[in-house]
């Protein structure tokens, strides 16, 4: 077997569009979303086209929804290699 080749990344992803991505992933609906996170569907529908900011709360709420980090939510677009270390 080869070596290893890391995927390139091939597009960018908004916050909105990286939960909707995992909402229909798992096959589930606004509405059956919302019933899940405590988070309003309309509200829900505006976090999607980016309306609306995600936020620290609703971030946790839907990870918890949607059984993932909260930080697949709020950085979908983290390139750990890219990122220099603090200074």
């Amino acid at each position: 077997m080869g070596e290893f080749r890391p995927a390139k990344k091939r597009v960018e992803v908004s916050v909105g569009e990286s939960v909707r991505i995992l909402r229909e992933l798992q096959d589930l609906s606004q509405c059956q979303l919302a019933r899940m996170s405590g988070i309003p569907q309309p509200t829900l529908s505006a976090i999607e086209n980016d309306r609306v900011r995600l936020g620290v709360e609703r971030a946790k709420a839907l990870a918890r929804a949607l059984r993932c980090h909260p930080a697949v939510l709020v950085f979908p677009g983290w390139d750990v290699a890219a990122e220099k270390p603090a200074a």
